[in-house]
């Protein structure tokens, strides 16, 4: 499992992203399926960040001072991060939060979701806030309509994890 710090383009967002592979992020990336969580901007960088170091022996002193015969000893470094990383992380947190709260209170209508917003549009059911699944051509024609809908990853959606 490789796990790379990710941002977009656009906005600067900063991500993890989970791959089976180097290979498999590449494969992603080419095929345009790797996008930002918050926004959804698909221009997405790989940010430069330190490989996960297995470092519980550090805990030993000896072994520190000592090493084995062969082995490297490398010293944990610990970076504390900046006031604006510090910042960027609370705000996307909070981001999260709220995107998180407006899905669990919406009604989940499922692959009925462009069926539902025109009858919402149209006066025909209540006015509410819905989610659901839709195809890229579905939103494309609802934009068509007039009829304002935006794109979250699942991520947000906390019965996906249930």
């Amino acid at each position: 499992m490789k796990v790379f710090d990710l941002q977009c383009e656009e906005l600067g967002h900063i991500f993890e992203g989970w791959f089976a592979s180097h290979d498999d992020y590449d494969s992603q990336q080419t095929r345009g399926l790797v996008s930002c969580p918050v926004c959804g901007c698909a221009k997405v960088i790989k940010r430069l960040s330190a490989p996960r170091l297995n470092v519980g022996h550090f805990r030993d002193p000896e072994a520190v001072k000592h090493p084995a015969e062969g082995a490297v000893a490398v010293a944990p470094v610990t970076a504390a991060p900046t006031s604006e990383a510090m910042q960027m992380a609370r705000l996307q947190a909070a981001i999260f939060k709220q995107v998180r709260e407006i899905v669990r209170n919406a009604d989940n209508v499922g692959p009925r979701f462009a069926e539902e917003a025109r009858r919402i549009h149209q006066g025909e059911a209540e006015d509410r806030a819905i989610r659901g699944t839709s195809t890229p051509e579905e939103r494309a024609e609802l934009a068509e309509e007039g009829i304002d809908v935006l794109g979250l990853p699942d991520i947000f959606d906390d019965e996906r994890l249930q």
